[in-house]
């Protein structure tokens, strides 16, 4: 009996959020005022009546995110990659280091870009690209990756090649290698990429959740 009213309670409550997200085109309310609120008041009140399994609600609204509470739903399920053009290309991973670069760190270039940024690795990270098919600031989704955005060129990297930026040796071997991929290709770059633009688009609230799934994975030296 007491099973059964919990999961009465907790199916009205998942009704009332679902009513909430509608209204919040017409009360001008926010999907982050919605997540807050599910997370600050209904969270503990699940947890209370035993129904703490119930962690995913989804919040959709303003973009093609359909954000979820928990960090494992990875970006390749959470977005309709389906309208974005594709490209099948040969993607190998590099490191600013000497056996990549040719660079060591006393070298004032250690680690900058031909764009003239620093290597990042991130939600969306630094990669380099053949400029001629993708010129600097296109914006890609690779699968298992993130996305990358087209910092830099390579003497190696010609037509659809792609070199991915790792922060140490040991990612490249345990986290890439070599693969043939289908990356999609989320915008074309104007030949200009800043700081700035690199910050603000690993900075937008809305994909902190999946910017977490990737930071977690760069090994701390």
């Amino acid at each position: 009996m007491i099973t059964k009213t919990c999961i009465r309670v907790g199916m009205i409550l998942l009704l009332l959020l679902a009513v909430l997200t509608t209204l919040q085109s017409i009360t001008g309310v926010t999907k982050e005022d919605i997540q807050q609120w599910y997370e600050e008041e209904l969270q503990p009140t699940f947890a209370k009546i035993g129904l703490a399994k119930l962690r995913s609600v989804e919040v959709v609204g303003m973009d093609d995110v359909e954000q979820k509470t928990q960090t494992d739903v990875p970006l390749e399920q959470a977005i309709d990659w389906s309208k974005y053009p594709t490209a099948e290309v040969v993607a190998t991973g590099y490191t600013a280091g000497f056996e990549s670069t040719g660079k060591y760190p006393n070298n004032p270039a250690y680690g900058i870009t031909y764009s003239g940024l620093k290597v990042k690795r991130d939600l969306y990270s630094t990669i380099a690209a053949d400029l001629n098919v993708f010129p600097i600031g296109t914006i890609l989704f690779i699968p298992e990756y993130g996305y990358g955005v087209v910092a830099d060129k390579g003497g190696a990297i010609k037509g659809n090649r792609l070199d991915l930026y790792f922060d140490t040796v040991k990612d490249v071997y345990e986290q890439w290698g070599k693969k043939q991929v289908t990356v999609y290709i989320v915008e074309r770059g104007t030949g200009k990429l800043t700081e700035e633009a690199l910050t603000e688009l690993n900075e937008q609230k809305s994909m902190q959740v999946f910017r977490q799934q990737y930071t977690k994975r760069v090994t701390k030296n």
